[in-house]
Protein backbone atom coordinates (compact mmCIF):
# COMPACT_ATOMS: atom_id res chain seq x y z
CA UNK A 1 0.00 0.00 0.00
CA UNK A 2 2.58 2.30 0.76
CA UNK A 3 4.89 1.47 -2.18
CA UNK A 4 1.37 2.30 -4.54
CA UNK A 5 1.17 5.95 -2.49
CA UNK A 6 4.72 6.74 -3.20
CA UNK A 7 4.25 5.22 -7.27
CA UNK A 8 1.29 7.59 -7.35
CA UNK A 9 2.78 10.81 -6.22
CA UNK A 10 6.06 10.41 -8.36
CA UNK A 11 3.33 9.91 -11.51
CA UNK A 12 1.70 13.05 -10.42
CA UNK A 13 4.82 15.33 -9.50
CA UNK A 14 6.38 13.77 -13.05
CA UNK A 15 3.20 15.22 -14.76
CA UNK A 16 3.46 18.01 -13.03
CA UNK A 17 6.78 18.75 -13.78
CA UNK A 18 6.14 18.05 -17.59
CA UNK A 19 2.84 19.53 -18.26
CA UNK A 20 4.01 22.97 -16.64
CA UNK A 21 4.03 25.90 -19.05
CA UNK A 22 5.94 29.24 -19.60
CA UNK A 23 9.11 29.92 -19.45
CA UNK A 24 10.10 29.90 -15.70
CA UNK A 25 12.93 28.11 -14.20
CA UNK A 26 13.98 27.68 -10.70
CA UNK A 27 16.07 30.65 -10.95
CA UNK A 28 13.18 32.39 -11.82
CA UNK A 29 14.85 34.14 -14.81
CA UNK A 30 11.94 34.02 -17.16
CA UNK A 31 14.23 33.86 -20.37
CA UNK A 32 12.27 32.94 -23.80
CA UNK A 33 13.67 29.29 -24.64
CA UNK A 34 14.90 31.05 -27.99
CA UNK A 35 17.41 33.04 -26.45
CA UNK A 36 20.65 30.97 -26.39
CA UNK A 37 23.11 33.88 -26.06
CA UNK A 38 24.35 37.08 -24.30
CA UNK A 39 27.09 39.46 -24.95
CA UNK A 40 28.24 42.10 -22.22
CA UNK A 41 29.87 45.00 -23.80
CA UNK A 42 32.39 46.97 -21.71
CA UNK A 43 31.20 48.85 -19.21
CA UNK A 44 33.17 52.10 -19.16
CA UNK A 45 34.08 54.14 -16.55
CA UNK A 46 32.17 57.82 -17.15
CA UNK A 47 32.74 59.36 -13.58
CA UNK A 48 35.96 61.31 -11.90
CA UNK A 49 36.84 58.69 -8.97
CA UNK A 50 36.59 55.27 -8.14
CA UNK A 51 39.28 52.24 -8.37
CA UNK A 52 40.63 52.27 -12.25
CA UNK A 53 39.86 48.34 -12.33
CA UNK A 54 36.07 48.94 -11.55
CA UNK A 55 34.75 48.76 -15.12
CA UNK A 56 36.54 45.49 -15.51
CA UNK A 57 35.28 44.11 -12.21
CA UNK A 58 31.84 45.26 -13.09
CA UNK A 59 31.96 43.59 -16.57
CA UNK A 60 33.42 39.98 -15.20
CA UNK A 61 31.27 40.08 -11.88
CA UNK A 62 27.74 40.65 -14.35
CA UNK A 63 29.18 37.94 -17.20
CA UNK A 64 29.77 35.46 -14.19
CA UNK A 65 26.53 36.02 -13.21
CA UNK A 66 24.98 35.39 -16.07
CA UNK A 67 26.82 31.44 -16.90
CA UNK A 68 26.38 30.62 -13.07
CA UNK A 69 22.66 31.31 -12.94
CA UNK A 70 21.26 30.94 -16.59
CA UNK A 71 22.05 28.65 -19.64
CA UNK A 72 23.27 30.97 -21.75
CA UNK A 73 26.55 31.00 -23.66
CA UNK A 74 28.47 34.39 -22.98
CA UNK A 75 29.81 35.40 -26.69
CA UNK A 76 31.80 38.82 -27.44
CA UNK A 77 29.30 39.87 -29.64
CA UNK A 78 26.11 39.62 -31.42
CA UNK A 79 24.25 37.71 -28.83
CA UNK A 80 20.51 37.29 -28.26
CA UNK A 81 20.43 39.48 -25.85
CA UNK A 82 23.24 42.74 -25.14
CA UNK A 83 24.18 44.48 -22.68
CA UNK A 84 26.60 47.99 -22.12
CA UNK A 85 26.59 51.13 -20.24
CA UNK A 86 28.51 53.63 -18.35
CA UNK A 87 29.35 53.50 -14.72
CA UNK A 88 28.10 57.37 -13.99
CA UNK A 89 28.74 57.44 -10.36
CA UNK A 90 31.03 56.88 -8.01
CA UNK A 91 29.83 58.80 -5.32
CA UNK A 92 31.29 59.45 -1.24
CA UNK A 93 28.35 61.24 0.39
CA UNK A 94 27.91 62.73 4.44
CA UNK A 95 24.97 61.49 5.67
CA UNK A 96 23.52 61.08 9.03
CA UNK A 97 24.30 64.59 10.33
CA UNK A 98 24.84 64.64 14.33
CA UNK A 99 24.29 67.48 16.48
CA UNK A 100 28.01 69.04 15.72
CA UNK A 101 27.20 69.17 12.07
CA UNK A 102 29.76 66.35 11.16
CA UNK A 103 28.47 63.41 9.17
CA UNK A 104 27.61 60.54 11.61
CA UNK A 105 28.15 57.78 8.72
CA UNK A 106 29.66 58.20 5.28
CA UNK A 107 28.28 56.53 2.00
CA UNK A 108 29.76 55.43 -0.68
CA UNK A 109 27.36 54.91 -3.82
CA UNK A 110 27.68 53.40 -7.43
CA UNK A 111 25.16 54.47 -10.07
CA UNK A 112 25.03 52.25 -13.23
CA UNK A 113 23.62 53.37 -16.28
CA UNK A 114 22.55 49.88 -18.61
CA UNK A 115 21.58 49.58 -22.21
CA UNK A 116 19.46 46.46 -23.00
CA UNK A 117 19.03 44.92 -26.34
CA UNK A 118 16.90 42.18 -26.53
CA UNK A 119 17.50 41.26 -30.21
CA UNK A 120 14.81 38.40 -29.91
CA UNK A 121 11.94 40.82 -28.36
CA UNK A 122 12.63 44.80 -28.97
CA UNK A 123 9.77 45.20 -26.34
CA UNK A 124 12.39 44.42 -23.72
CA UNK A 125 14.75 46.63 -24.66
CA UNK A 126 15.71 49.38 -22.15
CA UNK A 127 18.07 51.90 -20.80
CA UNK A 128 17.96 52.61 -16.92
CA UNK A 129 20.21 53.87 -13.98
CA UNK A 130 20.91 51.31 -11.01
CA UNK A 131 22.53 52.73 -7.96
CA UNK A 132 23.30 51.28 -4.85
CA UNK A 133 25.43 52.16 -1.61
CA UNK A 134 26.98 51.03 1.27
CA UNK A 135 27.59 52.81 4.14
CA UNK A 136 30.40 53.00 6.47
CA UNK A 137 31.52 55.36 10.12
CA UNK A 138 32.16 58.71 9.67
CA UNK A 139 35.86 57.73 11.91
CA UNK A 140 37.24 56.02 8.67
CA UNK A 141 38.56 57.18 5.53
CA UNK A 142 37.37 55.41 2.51
CA UNK A 143 40.48 53.95 1.60
CA UNK A 144 40.09 51.96 4.87
CA UNK A 145 37.03 50.61 3.18
CA UNK A 146 36.69 50.35 -0.49
CA UNK A 147 38.12 46.87 -0.70
CA UNK A 148 35.49 45.58 1.27
CA UNK A 149 32.35 48.31 0.21
CA UNK A 150 32.84 48.19 -3.54
CA UNK A 151 32.34 44.15 -4.13
CA UNK A 152 29.07 43.87 -2.15
CA UNK A 153 27.84 47.04 -4.01
CA UNK A 154 28.77 46.00 -7.31
CA UNK A 155 27.11 42.67 -6.65
CA UNK A 156 23.63 44.17 -5.95
CA UNK A 157 23.91 46.18 -8.70
CA UNK A 158 24.31 42.86 -11.14
CA UNK A 159 21.51 41.45 -9.39
CA UNK A 160 19.23 44.00 -9.89
CA UNK A 161 20.23 44.70 -13.67
CA UNK A 162 20.40 40.36 -13.92
CA UNK A 163 16.75 40.68 -12.75
CA UNK A 164 15.40 43.49 -14.52
CA UNK A 165 16.92 41.51 -18.21
CA UNK A 166 16.35 37.92 -16.75
CA UNK A 167 13.79 37.63 -14.45
CA UNK A 168 11.14 40.52 -15.96
CA UNK A 169 11.33 41.99 -12.30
Amino acid sequence: MRSRVWGMLLIIGCSLISESCGVYSFTGTTLSPDIKTVTVNNFTLATAGGPANLPLTFNEKLKEYYQRYTNLKVVPSNGDMVLEGNITGYDLLAVAPTATDQAGVNRLQITVLARFYNNKDETKNFEQSFSFYQDFPQSQTLSQNESRLVPKILDQIVLDLFNKTAADW
